[in-house]
């Protein structure tokens, strides 16, 4: 087992890249977002058996005196699957991270997306993931997508809203006034602005990533931040301005992002994890064609013997705080709240 520090270390993408799944998660560009923004430590270990690749697994050190230290791959990421290339080996680097997580005093260990490899022998909870598959081209994909998706975009045409892809600074800005009342209406308070910043500054900016800004005349009524690596892509944050919901502009970017990947040789896009609850958002990814996975976490104590349970969401009280609060009260707790979570 070798530990790469990504924030500093140019080698870790270069390995990353040469796994088919991997995505904007496993790289360095992320690793810098979540160090800058919450001071979180990376241990990113590269497994290898004689001279063979096994397995690169990004770890991230979550360090609170409410919380707990804990290790996650990776805070903050809808499923951040270990990079598998030896699966022979899969038991031997499942025993070497369990003693590392020992050495490091963890109260636990928690993995997002086990498809191959399962650190426990069941998961901690379960959320749904929802992928599209780009390399149809826009043209067919549209014809897919469900009748109320169609309408919804051709409603939002109709309206004169117009989405467009941009990489700038301004719209980020943009996008944040956005998120901040999205994240009021749904009883939550915002990431801190610097969380956008950092994501401009070593996402977008460098070309992994893009925002699709609607506007209706000059205003800005709906955003999303995308994510790209090599040929896999994730919707990542969706925002907009309630007040104009009847127009539809939430889909009209969706639709504008699609169409962006699917030209620049993206070939699948996930719409990011969606809480098994929630009803409403699982039939509104469904409605764009997606094809439906079950997203696993994992999570052990630091023995690797005892398979723990994730807490359930609380969805009530606190959500009814957070949704009364001005924004500016929001937006405060948020930046005060965000480096004790993951």
């Amino acid at each position: 087992m070798r530990i790469l520090d990504p924030v500093h270390d140019p080698r870790w993408d270069a390995v990353v890249g040469l796994h088919r799944d991997a995505g904007c998660f496993h790289t360095s560009a992320w690793a810098k977002v979540l160090h800058e923004t919450y001071n979180h430590r990376p241990f990113y270990l590269q497994f290898s058996r004689g001279r063979r690749l096994a397995a690169l697994i990004p770890l991230m050190e979550v360090r609170s005196p409410f919380t707990g230290r804990r290790g996650v791959c990776l805070p903050f990421s809808d499923a951040c699957e270990p990079l598998i290339f030896d699966p022979e080996a899969m038991g031997l680097v499942r025993d070497r991270l369990v003693r590392f997580a020992q050495e490091r005093r963890w109260k636990h260990l928690e993995i997002r997306g086990g498809k191959f490899f399962q650190l426990a022998a069941r998961s901690a909870t379960k959320f749904y993931g929802h992928t599209l598959d780009l390399r149809r081209g826009a043209e067919e994909l549209s014809t897919r997508f469900s009748g109320p998706v169609r309408r919804a975009i051709r409603k939002a045409e109709r309206s004169d809203v117009s989405a467009v892809v941009v990489r700038n600074r301004p719209a980020i800005g943009d996008f944040y006034r956005l998120h901040v009342q999205t994240r009021r209406r749904h009883g939550l308070p915002p990431q801190p602005a610097s969380f956008f910043l950092n994501i401009y500054d070593h996402i977008i900016k460098p070309g992994l990533g893009f925002i699709v800004l609607a506007h209706r005349g000059s205003r800005p009524i709906a955003a999303a931040i995308f994510f790209r690596f090599g040929k896999n892509a994730l919707y990542k944050y969706g925002a907009s301005d309630k007040r104009f919901q009847e127009f539809r502009a939430n889909n009209l970017v969706m639709w504008q992002g699609i169409q962006f990947l699917a030209r620049n040789g993206a070939e699948k896009l996930h719409f990011g994890r969606t809480e098994c609850e929630n009803d409403g958002l699982r039939r509104f990814k469904l409605s764009w064609d997606t094809e439906e996975e079950t997203i696993d976490y994992f999570r052990v104590d630091p023995s690797g013997r005892q398979c723990l349970i994730a807490a359930p969401h609380d969805s009530g009280f606190h959500k009814k705080i957070f949704g009364r609060l001005p924004l500016v009260f929001n937006r405060l707790a948020g930046s005060m709240i965000y480096p004790h979570l993951d």
